[in-house]
């Protein structure tokens, strides 16, 4: 069982939730508050894109970055008996090592190549962290001192894997761009690179130093775990093992929204394994979705915001939703409250962060392609 109270453990995650915290700040925040009521030696948590479940950005704790690539490797490129993308599906949203290998970890290559020579860790629990019916990350939790995870522990980390949701959603949207309107308008293109079958990066075009380091990459280092993570799952795709190519969308350290994808390449010889990655900023229709998904609206409010957007008055909202417009004015007074702001003009700017908002209050209208007229 649980080693501190629950209830007070689930009142502290509550009011973390609604903090106000960026995802990194919560994160760390939330493992604290988790770790004397679930104990651990090491814990990973990974915030996901809920169209692709894809790691979008980690928080570690007593775990080094030196391994992330060996990490990637064995969470998205080996066929093992489980990873991050099939504990969504497991009922509960939970799993633990022991459980899974039947007491045999060695029958887990990730444990067997990876966790355990260089951790030693003796059992994971990961549960996932679902908001809304969507998911948002996934928590890995280790222990190094001989005792597995109890069923009672599993049961408590699916619990309040609802609050760690709640609060990893608010977390993306923490905070408005600090870009300022120059760096918002510049349009340089995609920036694309190759990284060979070695893991090495082999070409880099032009602003892909720029993006990597708005991405968390380090000059010469290793490239950063979500584009790691989109890589292995590019060769996994190339293996028959992945359905669809692998895409996700990022937010950056400045602030701004961008889409990465990547595919693997053939040589002239027929020969694979490196892979293509192409990095540009996201359109609104990719993002404001997530946005407004992220700051907890419902479905109806979703579609209040998406016509507000398009500049839309209280009457052409009431009859494109079949609505009165005093229920629109309802709507509307909730979004307000759950987005932070008075107006829709600050409503506007705020979905649309620092990235988009200047482009809108200079008259550039969003074409039907879902880009603004006058731009690249």
């Amino acid at each position: 069982m649980p080693s501190a109270a629950p209830a007070r453990v689930r009142e502290r995650l509550t009011a973390l939730a609604s903090a106000g915290l960026d995802a990194r700040g919560f994160s760390l925040a939330a493992l604290e508050v988790l770790r004397p009521a679930l104990p651990f030696s090491a814990a990973c948590l990974a915030t996901v894109d809920p169209a692709t479940e894809l790691v979008t950005g980690v928080v570690k704790t007593d775990l080094t970055d030196e391994n992330d690539d060996l990490w990637a490797h064995h969470e998205y490129e080996v066929v093992d008996l489980y990873n991050s993308l099939d504990v969504f599906r497991r009922p509960g949203g939970t799993t633990t090592a022991l459980a899974e290998t039947g007491g045999d970890l060695r029958r887990l290559r990730r444990f067997d190549e990876f966790f355990s020579p260089i951790y030693g860790f003796g059992d994971e629990l990961r549960f996932t962290t679902p908001a809304d019916g969507a998911h948002w990350g996934f928590v890995a939790l280790f222990r190094d001192d001989g005792r597995g995870f109890s069923q009672a522990e599993q049961e408590f980390a699916g619990d309040v894997g609802r609050l760690f949701g709640r609060g990893m959603r608010a977390g993306l949207v923490a905070g408005a761009a600090s870009a300022s309107a120059d760096d918002t308008y510049r349009t340089e293109g995609p920036a694309v690179l190759v990284v060979g079958r070695d893991g090495e990066l082999m070409h880099g075009g032009p602003g892909v130093t720029e993006r990597l380091a708005d991405l968390g990459g380090e000059p010469g280092g290793a490239l950063p775990f979500p584009l790691l993570g989109l890589i292995g799952a590019a060769r996994r795709f190339a293996a028959g093992n992945l359905a669809r190519l692998p895409r996700t969308r990022l937010r950056t350290r400045s602030g701004q929204w961008v889409v990465a994808h990547a595919s693997p390449l053939s040589g002239p010889d027929g020969t694979a394994g490196s892979i293509v990655v192409t990095i540009e900023e996201a359109r609104p229709p990719e993002i404001v979705p997530l946005v407004t998904a992220a700051f907890g609206l419902t479905p109806r409010e979703r579609d209040v915001v998406g016509l507000v957007l398009r500049g839309a008055d209280t009457a052409e909202i009431a009859r494109t939703l079949h609505l009165s417009a005093w229920t629109v004015q309802d709507h509307l007074k909730s979004v307000f409250a759950k987005v932070g702001v008075r107006s829709r003009r600050e409503l506007t700017a705020r979905v649309y962060f620092d990235q988009y908002a200047p482009r809108l209050q200079v008259g550039a209208g969003v074409t039907p392609s879902g880009w603004f007229a006058g731009t690249a």
